[in-house]
């Protein structure tokens, strides 16, 4: 069975590395590769993949919207995001999932120290990875959701889409006077991913200790504004937690069997060139 992964451009993508050793380890006759795809090139690539038996792909930047249209039945969660990053191909047909935000969780669940249900939660950014973490947390209904982005516009937006207009949108500026008040704090922008490493998304000088810091950023393991969260007794989650939980998911819908999600975040450390474990 052959698995694609599409987007523009993804020759940077660890997730064949991860996945194929995850396939590898349970003896599953998978193979899965990257594919560029250009802008309006979406339905040559989904005819190729119907046309070659593939059992399904997963869709990254910049066609996790655009892919909708060419779908036959989308997961109501992933309507509510309004965005597929999985598609599985069953008996012909195209059928779409969001895992990204149910993947963060996950891997944020192994970090808290007390529930969703009781925490106070910012995100930083307003793009399509807020989207998906602000719908899959809010779903767990927390205390409160606050969506912090350099406008309030698109904040609010995803306030309204994606939480039923239960949230409140924040300049990032305001974020950083309340920046005490939050239990929970996501970074789901690409501030401080390689190479701009000394860049940071949000001043941690009002952290509180304990208060969970999370950043969706992979490369490097540790961002600097983890490094800094730590040194004021924060509890930091990076994001290969998310990444491996999202491609475990996805692997369970393609083959119906669980992932070794412990070797799969191996992989990627690996591939990384490092040995840091976030634990």
């Amino acid at each position: 069975m052959n698995i694609g992964l599409i987007g523009y451009p993804v020759h940077h993508s660890l997730s064949p590395e991860m996945q194929n050793s995850a396939f590898r380890e349970l003896d599953l006759n998978y193979k899965y590769e990257k594919f560029n795809v250009e802008p309006g090139k979406l339905g040559d690539i989904i005819c190729y993949f119907q046309a070659n038996g593939f059992k399904g792909f997963n869709v990254t930047i910049p066609h996790k919207e655009t892919v909708m249209p060419f779908l036959d039945e989308i997961d109501e969660e992933a309507l509510a995001i309004g965005a597929v990053n999985t598609v599985d191909i069953k008996d012909g047909k195209l059928i779409g999932y969001n895992t990204d935000g149910k993947g963060f969780v996950n891997g944020l669940k192994q970090k808290l120290i007390k529930p969703i249900s009781e925490s106070h939660i910012l995100i930083l950014g307003a793009g399509g990875a807020a989207r998906a973490i602000a719908h899959s947390l809010y779903l767990h209904q927390p205390m409160s959701i606050v969506i912090a982005n350099r406008t309030t516009r698109r904040a609010e937006k995803i306030i309204q889409e994606c939480l039923k207009g239960d949230g409140n949108a924040l300049t990032l500026q305001e974020a950083e006077h309340m920046l005490s008040r939050f239990d929970i704090v996501v970074n789901t922008t690409p501030i401080g991913m390689h190479p701009n490493y000394n860049e940071i998304p949000l001043d941690l000088r009002r952290l509180n200790e304990g208060t969970v810091l999370s950043d969706i950023i992979y490369n490097p393991l540790k961002t600097k504004w983890l490094k800094l969260g730590e040194q004021k007794g924060a509890i930091i989650d990076n994001g290969l937690s998310m990444f491996v939980h999202q491609g475990a998911l996805a692997f369970e819908i393609w083959t119906g069997r669980k992932p070794n999600v412990n070797l799969m975040k191996e992989t990627v450390i690996k591939q990384l060139g490092g040995s840091y474990v976030n634990r």
